[in-house]
């Protein structure tokens, strides 16, 4: 979808999906070739001003990956907000940032860990990346900075080194859309 906000200067919200995929011998993460950026990015894309963050995320995963949320489980901490009584509640975000794209536009992303077992059931649209790569922390070690934004290694990082383990694996369908 294109930028709602298109002055310089401006943010648009965004959400990524960090996913791991844990029925191989070493943990893998899922990047893909953006089909604009020409680099190695996590999935994910605009929060649409109809959208909550997890509508967005849900719709962006099934777009640009083929999963589907039931496929998947999310990560979240052991000690969290479990219901509200007015309101609904969405998963705890991996972490939160504002990152500039190009040099007068920002996007401030809410992202997701998550934990796969298998391939997706679905495909992505047409006209999405069709260039996936699940990979090891030592492959996303070894990609320099024109292959790979440096905060996508960063986060899988820490989710693989941290999160994963210590992390609960919570079924999606805990939270509403």
């Amino acid at each position: 979808m294109p930028h709602i906000h298109t002055e310089p200067g401006q943010h648009d919200y965004s959400a990524t999906a960090y996913i791991v995929r844990v029925d191989t011998p070493e943990p893998r993460a899922l990047v893909h070739m953006h089909r604009k950026q020409n680099i190695l990015l996590p999935v994910g894309g605009h929060i649409e001003l109809h959208e909550t963050p997890w509508q967005a995320m849900a719709h962006e995963l099934l777009q640009e990956s083929g999963y589907d949320l039931a496929e998947m489980k999310i990560l979240q901490p052991a000690h969290r907000v479990q219901s509200l009584d007015d309101a609904v509640l969405h998963p705890y975000p991996l972490s939160m940032n504002t990152h500039q794209i190009g040099t007068d536009h920002f996007h401030s992303d809410i992202s997701y860990g998550f934990v796969v077992q298998a391939d997706p059931q679905g495909i992505a649209e047409e006209g999405e990346s069709l260039d996936f790569r699940w990979l090891t922390h030592d492959e996303l070690q070894a990609l320099d900075s024109s292959q790979i934004f440096s905060n996508t290694r960063q986060v899988y990082d820490f989710l693989l080194n941290n999160a994963l383990h210590h992390w609960e694996h919570v079924s999606t369908d805990q939270f509403n859309l």
